[in-house]
């Protein structure tokens, strides 16, 4: 088959395209601390991101779209972690190493969400919103049936009193 008509075989869940993003983007932070590449993090995200919604299935793309961020901060905080158990205050170094690392990846988790969010675009995430609003709204229809009110009895807090009272003897 050639042409427009050519589908790819491969497909993933939302779940195993956010693990490629993750895998990819802690093995870009592996491979700039061994290479000394400082773009090395946001490229491997990028590109796993773009590779992950072009081989998510489509009825999974709103679930994918809402991750990127989500998976940047998950992979710069374990890294950071692991670089902060080697210093002498972890808290200090910790947000610090956090702050440092996001601010610069920041132009390249933009980059990443955008492209992650025009290419679910193309691919449909339109009529998955739709889905989803058809779907809440017929949710919303259905009618729950209405339990009325029912007072507290008078007494409610008060300790019951169990067996017949005795008689005085």
């Amino acid at each position: 088959m050639a042409g427009k008509g050519r589908r790819s075989a491969v497909k993933l869940t939302a779940r195993g395209a956010i693990a490629l993003s993750l895998v990819a983007t802690l093995a870009g932070y592996v491979l700039t601390a061994l290479l000394d590449v400082p773009h090395l993090v946001g490229g491997a995200f990028v590109l796993a991101s773009l590779l992950g919604v072009l081989l998510v299935n489509r009825r999974e793309l709103l679930s994918l779209v809402v991750t990127p961020p989500l998976v940047f901060f998950c992979a710069t905080l374990f890294v950071e972690l692991g670089r902060a158990f080697g210093s002498v205050s972890i808290v200090q170094s910790l947000a610090l190493g956090l702050y440092t690392s996001l601010t610069q990846g920041a132009p390249w988790l933009f980059a990443g969400s955008a492209a992650v969010l025009g290419v679910a675009w193309r691919r449909g995430l339109r009529d998955n919103v739709r889905d989803l609003r058809e779907e809440l709204k017929a949710g919303a229809e259905v009618p729950r049936p209405r339990q009325p009110f029912v007072p507290e009895p008078e007494g409610y807090f008060e300790p019951k009193v169990y067996g017949t009272p005795r008689g005085d003897d």
